[in-house]
Protein backbone atom coordinates (compact mmCIF):
# COMPACT_ATOMS: atom_id res chain seq x y z
CA UNK A 1 0.00 0.00 0.00
CA UNK A 2 1.39 3.43 -0.97
CA UNK A 3 2.11 5.68 2.02
CA UNK A 4 -0.48 8.48 2.16
CA UNK A 5 0.67 11.98 1.27
CA UNK A 6 -0.45 13.38 4.59
CA UNK A 7 2.51 11.72 6.31
CA UNK A 8 5.61 13.53 7.57
CA UNK A 9 7.77 12.33 4.65
CA UNK A 10 5.19 13.07 1.94
CA UNK A 11 7.50 15.45 0.06
CA UNK A 12 9.75 12.51 -0.87
CA UNK A 13 6.89 10.36 -2.19
CA UNK A 14 5.71 10.11 -5.76
CA UNK A 15 2.26 11.40 -6.73
CA UNK A 16 -0.38 8.69 -6.89
CA UNK A 17 -0.88 9.36 -10.61
CA UNK A 18 2.05 7.94 -12.61
CA UNK A 19 1.59 10.56 -15.32
CA UNK A 20 2.59 13.23 -12.78
CA UNK A 21 5.94 11.65 -11.84
CA UNK A 22 8.08 13.34 -14.46
CA UNK A 23 6.72 16.81 -13.82
CA UNK A 24 7.03 16.64 -10.04
CA UNK A 25 10.65 17.79 -9.85
CA UNK A 26 13.25 16.47 -7.43
CA UNK A 27 12.63 17.30 -3.74
CA UNK A 28 15.57 18.61 -1.70
CA UNK A 29 16.71 17.06 1.55
CA UNK A 30 18.46 20.04 3.13
CA UNK A 31 20.68 19.41 6.14
CA UNK A 32 23.21 21.28 8.23
CA UNK A 33 26.16 20.28 10.36
CA UNK A 34 23.94 20.12 13.43
CA UNK A 35 22.23 17.00 11.98
CA UNK A 36 25.50 15.08 11.59
CA UNK A 37 25.22 12.71 14.53
CA UNK A 38 28.73 12.34 15.88
CA UNK A 39 27.68 11.01 19.27
CA UNK A 40 28.09 7.36 20.15
CA UNK A 41 25.75 4.99 18.32
CA UNK A 42 25.24 1.58 19.83
CA UNK A 43 24.06 -1.74 18.45
CA UNK A 44 21.20 -3.19 20.49
CA UNK A 45 21.93 -6.42 22.30
CA UNK A 46 19.96 -8.39 19.72
CA UNK A 47 20.98 -6.78 16.42
CA UNK A 48 19.38 -9.21 14.00
CA UNK A 49 16.18 -8.05 12.35
CA UNK A 50 16.09 -4.73 14.18
CA UNK A 51 15.80 -2.29 11.27
CA UNK A 52 12.49 -1.00 12.56
CA UNK A 53 13.42 -1.23 16.22
CA UNK A 54 15.67 1.84 16.42
CA UNK A 55 14.37 5.42 16.34
CA UNK A 56 15.06 6.79 12.85
CA UNK A 57 16.66 10.12 12.08
CA UNK A 58 15.00 12.51 9.63
CA UNK A 59 17.36 11.12 6.95
CA UNK A 60 16.43 7.49 7.77
CA UNK A 61 12.73 8.33 7.57
CA UNK A 62 13.15 10.07 4.22
CA UNK A 63 15.06 7.18 2.64
CA UNK A 64 12.96 4.38 4.09
CA UNK A 65 9.55 5.87 3.31
CA UNK A 66 10.47 6.85 -0.26
CA UNK A 67 12.32 3.58 -0.91
CA UNK A 68 9.43 1.50 0.43
CA UNK A 69 6.97 3.36 -1.80
CA UNK A 70 9.11 2.70 -4.92
CA UNK A 71 9.20 -1.00 -4.00
CA UNK A 72 5.42 -1.06 -3.62
CA UNK A 73 5.06 0.68 -7.00
CA UNK A 74 7.22 -1.93 -8.75
CA UNK A 75 10.12 0.32 -9.80
CA UNK A 76 12.74 -2.30 -8.92
CA UNK A 77 13.78 -5.25 -11.08
CA UNK A 78 12.50 -7.60 -8.37
CA UNK A 79 10.67 -7.49 -5.06
CA UNK A 80 13.09 -7.66 -2.15
CA UNK A 81 11.66 -9.57 0.78
CA UNK A 82 13.46 -10.56 3.95
CA UNK A 83 16.70 -12.23 2.90
CA UNK A 84 17.79 -15.55 4.34
CA UNK A 85 20.84 -14.71 6.47
CA UNK A 86 23.47 -16.68 8.34
CA UNK A 87 26.66 -15.86 10.25
CA UNK A 88 29.31 -18.23 8.93
CA UNK A 89 30.95 -20.25 11.71
CA UNK A 90 34.52 -19.14 12.36
CA UNK A 91 36.66 -16.31 13.66
CA UNK A 92 35.73 -13.67 11.06
CA UNK A 93 31.97 -13.44 11.52
CA UNK A 94 30.99 -13.21 7.84
CA UNK A 95 27.35 -12.19 7.28
CA UNK A 96 26.12 -14.27 4.32
CA UNK A 97 22.79 -13.54 2.63
CA UNK A 98 20.99 -15.41 -0.12
CA UNK A 99 19.98 -12.98 -2.89
CA UNK A 100 19.13 -15.12 -5.92
CA UNK A 101 17.18 -12.40 -7.72
CA UNK A 102 20.10 -9.97 -7.80
CA UNK A 103 22.31 -12.62 -9.35
CA UNK A 104 19.72 -13.27 -12.07
CA UNK A 105 17.98 -9.93 -12.65
CA UNK A 106 20.70 -7.27 -12.30
CA UNK A 107 21.83 -5.27 -15.33
CA UNK A 108 24.83 -6.73 -17.12
CA UNK A 109 28.06 -4.89 -16.18
CA UNK A 110 29.52 -2.58 -18.80
CA UNK A 111 32.63 -3.53 -20.74
CA UNK A 112 35.46 -2.06 -18.67
CA UNK A 113 39.11 -2.29 -19.69
CA UNK A 114 40.86 0.18 -17.39
CA UNK A 115 40.51 1.87 -14.00
CA UNK A 116 40.93 5.17 -15.90
CA UNK A 117 38.38 4.52 -18.64
CA UNK A 118 36.60 7.72 -19.80
CA UNK A 119 32.87 8.20 -19.44
CA UNK A 120 30.97 6.88 -22.48
CA UNK A 121 27.58 8.56 -23.05
CA UNK A 122 26.56 5.66 -25.31
CA UNK A 123 26.63 3.19 -22.39
CA UNK A 124 23.98 3.03 -19.67
CA UNK A 125 24.37 5.95 -17.26
CA UNK A 126 22.29 7.80 -14.69
CA UNK A 127 20.96 10.28 -17.23
CA UNK A 128 18.92 7.34 -18.60
CA UNK A 129 17.05 6.22 -15.50
CA UNK A 130 13.26 6.07 -15.29
CA UNK A 131 11.11 8.80 -13.72
CA UNK A 132 10.51 7.99 -10.08
CA UNK A 133 13.87 6.33 -9.37
CA UNK A 134 15.26 9.48 -7.75
CA UNK A 135 14.22 9.82 -4.10
CA UNK A 136 15.60 13.27 -3.35
CA UNK A 137 18.54 15.63 -3.73
CA UNK A 138 20.94 15.71 -0.76
CA UNK A 139 21.81 19.38 -0.23
CA UNK A 140 24.12 20.61 2.52
CA UNK A 141 23.56 24.09 3.88
CA UNK A 142 26.48 26.36 2.89
CA UNK A 143 29.38 26.27 5.33
CA UNK A 144 31.74 29.26 4.90
CA UNK A 145 34.40 27.49 6.96
CA UNK A 146 34.57 24.53 4.56
CA UNK A 147 37.32 24.38 1.94
CA UNK A 148 35.67 21.48 0.09
CA UNK A 149 33.54 22.10 -2.97
CA UNK A 150 29.83 21.87 -2.23
CA UNK A 151 28.25 18.91 -4.06
CA UNK A 152 24.53 18.31 -4.44
CA UNK A 153 23.98 14.55 -4.56
CA UNK A 154 21.01 12.73 -6.06
CA UNK A 155 19.84 9.81 -3.93
CA UNK A 156 18.22 7.20 -6.16
CA UNK A 157 17.16 3.59 -5.81
CA UNK A 158 19.44 0.79 -6.91
CA UNK A 159 16.95 -1.15 -9.03
CA UNK A 160 18.80 -4.41 -8.21
CA UNK A 161 19.08 -4.02 -4.42
CA UNK A 162 21.50 -5.89 -2.20
CA UNK A 163 19.48 -5.15 0.91
CA UNK A 164 16.80 -2.91 2.35
CA UNK A 165 17.20 0.76 1.51
CA UNK A 166 19.92 0.16 -1.11
CA UNK A 167 20.45 3.52 -2.82
CA UNK A 168 22.98 5.18 -5.09
CA UNK A 169 24.50 8.58 -4.28
CA UNK A 170 25.17 10.33 -7.58
CA UNK A 171 26.57 13.84 -8.21
CA UNK A 172 24.73 15.82 -10.93
CA UNK A 173 24.54 13.19 -13.72
CA UNK A 174 24.82 15.78 -16.50
CA UNK A 175 28.45 16.35 -15.47
CA UNK A 176 29.19 12.94 -17.06
CA UNK A 177 31.86 12.08 -14.48
CA UNK A 178 33.63 8.71 -14.79
CA UNK A 179 33.83 6.36 -11.79
CA UNK A 180 36.76 8.12 -10.06
CA UNK A 181 36.23 9.29 -6.49
CA UNK A 182 36.06 13.06 -5.81
CA UNK A 183 36.32 14.82 -2.42
CA UNK A 184 32.88 16.47 -2.50
CA UNK A 185 31.23 13.14 -3.29
CA UNK A 186 33.12 11.25 -0.58
CA UNK A 187 32.23 13.93 1.97
CA UNK A 188 28.55 13.50 1.08
CA UNK A 189 28.95 9.74 1.60
CA UNK A 190 30.59 10.10 5.02
CA UNK A 191 28.00 12.67 6.04
CA UNK A 192 25.19 10.34 4.92
CA UNK A 193 26.49 7.80 7.45
CA UNK A 194 26.48 10.53 10.10
CA UNK A 195 22.95 11.61 9.13
CA UNK A 196 21.67 8.13 9.97
CA UNK A 197 20.91 6.95 13.49
CA UNK A 198 21.18 3.35 12.31
CA UNK A 199 24.56 1.70 13.03
CA UNK A 200 24.03 -0.55 10.00
CA UNK A 201 23.73 2.19 7.36
CA UNK A 202 26.93 1.95 5.31
CA UNK A 203 28.27 3.67 2.22
CA UNK A 204 30.83 2.37 -0.28
CA UNK A 205 32.61 2.85 -3.59
CA UNK A 206 33.81 0.39 -6.22
CA UNK A 207 36.36 1.63 -8.75
CA UNK A 208 36.44 0.42 -12.33
CA UNK A 209 38.17 -2.95 -12.15
CA UNK A 210 36.89 -3.19 -8.57
CA UNK A 211 33.50 -4.42 -9.83
CA UNK A 212 31.86 -1.07 -10.53
CA UNK A 213 29.28 -2.07 -13.15
CA UNK A 214 28.51 1.47 -14.38
CA UNK A 215 31.19 3.99 -15.40
CA UNK A 216 29.35 7.03 -14.05
CA UNK A 217 30.38 8.39 -10.66
CA UNK A 218 28.31 6.94 -7.83
CA UNK A 219 28.48 5.60 -4.28
CA UNK A 220 26.35 2.84 -2.77
CA UNK A 221 24.44 3.18 0.49
CA UNK A 222 22.38 0.50 2.25
CA UNK A 223 21.13 -0.82 5.58
CA UNK A 224 22.31 -4.12 7.05
CA UNK A 225 21.02 -5.16 10.46
CA UNK A 226 24.26 -6.89 11.45
CA UNK A 227 27.64 -5.91 12.78
CA UNK A 228 30.55 -6.41 10.40
CA UNK A 229 34.14 -7.43 11.20
CA UNK A 230 35.66 -4.13 10.01
CA UNK A 231 33.81 -2.02 12.63
CA UNK A 232 36.14 -2.92 15.48
CA UNK A 233 39.01 -4.82 13.84
CA UNK A 234 42.51 -4.00 15.15
CA UNK A 235 44.94 -1.80 13.27
CA UNK A 236 48.46 -0.44 13.51
CA UNK A 237 49.57 3.12 12.66
CA UNK A 238 51.59 3.58 9.47
CA UNK A 239 52.61 7.22 10.00
CA UNK A 240 53.84 9.07 13.11
CA UNK A 241 50.68 11.21 13.38
CA UNK A 242 48.34 8.21 13.22
CA UNK A 243 46.37 9.50 10.24
CA UNK A 244 46.80 6.25 8.31
CA UNK A 245 46.45 2.79 9.81
CA UNK A 246 46.72 -0.71 8.45
CA UNK A 247 43.66 -2.83 9.20
CA UNK A 248 45.25 -6.14 10.13
CA UNK A 249 42.34 -8.51 10.66
CA UNK A 250 40.56 -10.82 8.26
CA UNK A 251 38.85 -10.85 5.82
CA UNK A 252 41.44 -8.61 4.10
CA UNK A 253 44.09 -6.09 5.15
CA UNK A 254 43.15 -2.54 4.21
CA UNK A 255 44.07 1.08 4.81
CA UNK A 256 42.06 2.60 7.64
CA UNK A 257 41.16 6.27 8.08
CA UNK A 258 39.03 7.46 11.00
CA UNK A 259 37.17 10.61 11.95
CA UNK A 260 35.41 11.37 15.20
CA UNK A 261 32.82 13.54 13.47
CA UNK A 262 32.05 16.59 11.33
CA UNK A 263 34.31 19.61 10.96
CA UNK A 264 37.97 20.05 9.99
CA UNK A 265 38.85 16.47 11.02
CA UNK A 266 36.31 15.03 8.58
CA UNK A 267 37.44 17.31 5.75
CA UNK A 268 41.09 16.36 6.35
CA UNK A 269 40.11 12.68 6.19
CA UNK A 270 38.26 13.20 2.89
CA UNK A 271 41.30 14.89 1.36
CA UNK A 272 43.65 12.14 2.57
CA UNK A 273 41.46 9.38 1.21
CA UNK A 274 41.03 11.08 -2.17
CA UNK A 275 44.79 11.64 -2.52
CA UNK A 276 45.15 7.89 -1.98
CA UNK A 277 42.45 6.98 -4.52
CA UNK A 278 43.95 9.48 -7.00
CA UNK A 279 47.28 7.65 -6.67
CA UNK A 280 45.62 4.28 -7.22
CA UNK A 281 43.67 5.54 -10.23
CA UNK A 282 46.75 7.15 -11.81
CA UNK A 283 48.60 3.84 -11.44
CA UNK A 284 45.63 1.85 -12.80
CA UNK A 285 45.15 -0.04 -9.52
CA UNK A 286 41.57 -1.12 -8.79
CA UNK A 287 40.17 -0.34 -5.35
CA UNK A 288 37.14 -0.57 -3.08
CA UNK A 289 36.12 1.68 -0.21
CA UNK A 290 33.74 1.18 2.71
CA UNK A 291 32.37 3.79 5.14
CA UNK A 292 30.87 2.62 8.43
CA UNK A 293 30.44 3.76 11.98
CA UNK A 294 33.16 2.06 14.00
CA UNK A 295 35.72 2.14 16.76
CA UNK A 296 38.82 4.37 16.75
CA UNK A 297 41.99 2.78 15.30
CA UNK A 298 44.15 0.61 17.51
CA UNK A 299 43.43 -2.57 19.39
CA UNK A 300 40.45 -4.76 18.63
CA UNK A 301 37.21 -3.33 20.01
CA UNK A 302 34.52 -5.90 20.84
CA UNK A 303 32.28 -3.13 22.20
CA UNK A 304 28.94 -2.50 20.51
CA UNK A 305 29.50 1.26 20.95
CA UNK A 306 30.59 3.01 17.74
CA UNK A 307 32.43 6.27 18.43
CA UNK A 308 33.28 7.62 14.98
CA UNK A 309 33.41 6.76 11.31
CA UNK A 310 35.86 4.34 9.73
CA UNK A 311 36.78 4.66 6.05
CA UNK A 312 38.55 1.53 4.79
CA UNK A 313 40.35 1.47 1.45
CA UNK A 314 41.46 -1.74 -0.25
CA UNK A 315 43.82 -1.83 -3.25
CA UNK A 316 43.18 -5.03 -5.20
CA UNK A 317 43.70 -6.91 -8.44
CA UNK A 318 41.62 -5.63 -11.31
CA UNK A 319 38.62 -7.81 -12.17
CA UNK A 320 36.63 -7.06 -15.29
CA UNK A 321 33.25 -8.73 -15.66
CA UNK A 322 31.18 -10.94 -13.34
CA UNK A 323 32.45 -14.42 -12.48
CA UNK A 324 29.23 -16.42 -12.88
CA UNK A 325 30.59 -19.63 -11.33
CA UNK A 326 31.58 -18.09 -7.99
CA UNK A 327 29.41 -18.01 -4.86
CA UNK A 328 29.88 -14.24 -4.72
CA UNK A 329 31.88 -11.52 -6.44
CA UNK A 330 34.36 -9.54 -4.37
CA UNK A 331 33.62 -5.82 -4.10
CA UNK A 332 33.07 -3.28 -1.31
CA UNK A 333 30.65 -5.21 0.89
CA UNK A 334 32.40 -8.59 0.58
CA UNK A 335 35.74 -7.10 1.67
CA UNK A 336 33.92 -5.68 4.71
CA UNK A 337 32.48 -9.10 5.61
CA UNK A 338 28.99 -8.97 4.01
CA UNK A 339 28.54 -11.76 1.45
CA UNK A 340 25.51 -11.60 -0.90
CA UNK A 341 25.39 -15.17 -2.28
CA UNK A 342 23.84 -15.94 -5.66
CA UNK A 343 22.52 -19.52 -5.36
CA UNK A 344 20.87 -21.67 -2.68
CA UNK A 345 23.47 -24.39 -3.16
CA UNK A 346 26.37 -22.02 -2.53
CA UNK A 347 24.55 -20.43 0.41
CA UNK A 348 24.10 -23.83 2.04
CA UNK A 349 27.66 -25.05 1.43
CA UNK A 350 29.67 -21.83 1.90
CA UNK A 351 32.34 -21.95 4.62
CA UNK A 352 34.56 -19.30 6.12
CA UNK A 353 37.62 -20.91 4.52
CA UNK A 354 36.03 -20.87 1.06
CA UNK A 355 34.95 -17.23 1.48
CA UNK A 356 38.46 -16.21 2.55
CA UNK A 357 39.98 -17.98 -0.45
CA UNK A 358 37.72 -16.07 -2.86
CA UNK A 359 38.49 -12.74 -1.19
CA UNK A 360 42.23 -13.23 -0.85
CA UNK A 361 42.51 -14.28 -4.50
CA UNK A 362 41.49 -10.70 -5.34
CA UNK A 363 44.21 -9.01 -3.28
CA UNK A 364 47.42 -7.57 -4.70
CA UNK A 365 50.59 -9.71 -4.65
CA UNK A 366 52.68 -8.96 -1.53
CA UNK A 367 55.38 -6.99 -3.36
CA UNK A 368 52.86 -4.72 -5.07
CA UNK A 369 50.85 -4.33 -1.85
CA UNK A 370 54.04 -3.19 -0.07
CA UNK A 371 54.76 -0.71 -2.87
CA UNK A 372 51.26 0.77 -2.54
CA UNK A 373 51.61 1.01 1.24
CA UNK A 374 54.92 2.92 0.92
CA UNK A 375 53.33 5.33 -1.57
CA UNK A 376 50.25 6.02 0.58
CA UNK A 377 52.36 6.58 3.68
CA UNK A 378 54.49 9.02 1.66
CA UNK A 379 51.36 10.95 0.65
CA UNK A 380 50.32 11.34 4.30
CA UNK A 381 53.86 12.28 5.36
CA UNK A 382 54.09 14.96 2.66
CA UNK A 383 50.84 16.46 3.93
CA UNK A 384 52.30 16.74 7.44
CA UNK A 385 55.50 18.54 6.38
Amino acid sequence: MVTPHGSKEASYLLPLNKEDWEGQGIPDFVYGQEELLAREIQWPRHASGMLGALPPSRFDSAICSAWRQRMELGLFRYHLGELQTQILPGAVGFVAQLNVERGVQRRRPQSIQSVRQPFDPGQFNFNKIQPGEILFRLHRKPNPASALQQEDILVMINVSPLEWGHVLLVPEPAQALPQCLLPGVLRAGVEAVLLSLHPGFRVGFNSLGGLASVNHLHLHGYYLAHRLPVEGAPSKPLDPSGHLHLLQALPAPGFLYHTSGPGPDLEALVNRVCRATDYLTEHDIAHNLFVTRGAPPGKSSPSSVLTGVRVILWARKSSFGIKENQAFNVALCELAGHLPVKTSQDFTSLTEAAALTLIQDCLLPPAQAEEVQVALVALVTQEEQ
